[in-house]
């Protein structure tokens, strides 16, 4: 740091010493000192547990929990700050619900996917995703709230969140970073999609045994 204070003397630059925080990153499980002193300007720099860093919140272990749940609550709010403006008798029309997650949410939702998608492993971020997802198709179907997550993707024609963040493989063997066995989902236009009829495989059995149907009526005296 006194390289940095020097440097910024010899150039008339000056740090605002309120600004810059300081957090160690380590993965150990061991219990061990983790205070530092750091000075900027001869004033102690504050220590913190996570810290945002272009747009993604950054934990002490290296790990995105906080940034799924940032980004769950932002878009949240955000859904919420429609409903007034949303209802069923009166409001935005679906369609532009529709846009509205498209241009807004999703990109929200899935910034900085290929840095912290392998998050998504766990159960309790996948769930965070899906409640903001859920939230939003309900408000585009006008549906009950007892309504399955994936009826409510099929009647928006929205791809399931967790599926999404698949895009992350997807730069990954762009940049030929993945596995060459490495499977991934690509998005498919609704128009080219295959026809039921075409994908089932129907069974023609040609041996059979007769049945003998017997009724039986009941007479009344």
């Amino acid at each position: 740091m006194s390289k940095i204070t020097a440097w910024s003397t010899n150039n008339k630059i000056n740090f605002n010493e309120d600004k810059p925080k300081v957090m160690i990153i380590s993965r150990r499980k061991r219990k061990e000192n983790k205070e530092i002193n750091i000075y900027l300007n001869n004033k102690p720099l504050q220590q913190v547990s996570t810290m945002k860093y272009l747009g993604i919140v950054i934990d002490n272990k290296f790990k995105f929990s906080e940034h799924i749940s940032y980004a769950a609550e932002r878009s949240s709010k955000f859904i919420h700050s429609l409903s007034k403006s949303a209802k069923l008798t009166w409001g935005l029309h679906h369609e532009a619900l529709q846009t509205i997650y498209k241009g807004a949410i999703l990109p929200l939702l899935l910034y900085g996917t290929p840095v912290w998608a392998e998050d998504m492993r766990f159960e309790y971020n996948r769930l965070k995703y899906i409640r903001v997802q859920r939230l939003m198709n309900i408000k585009i179907a006008n549906a009950f709230r007892t309504t399955s997550s994936e009826a409510l993707c099929i009647l928006d024609g929205t791809t399931p969140i967790i599926i999404r963040t698949e895009a992350a493989k997807q730069y990954l063997l762009r940049k030929g970073k993945g596995a060459l066995t490495q499977s991934t989902d690509l998005e498919v236009e609704l128009k080219n999609w295959p026809h039921p009829a075409d994908v089932a495989a129907f069974i023609e059995v040609k041996e059979y045994d007769d049945k003998i149907i017997q009724i039986y009526r009941r007479e009344q005296k």
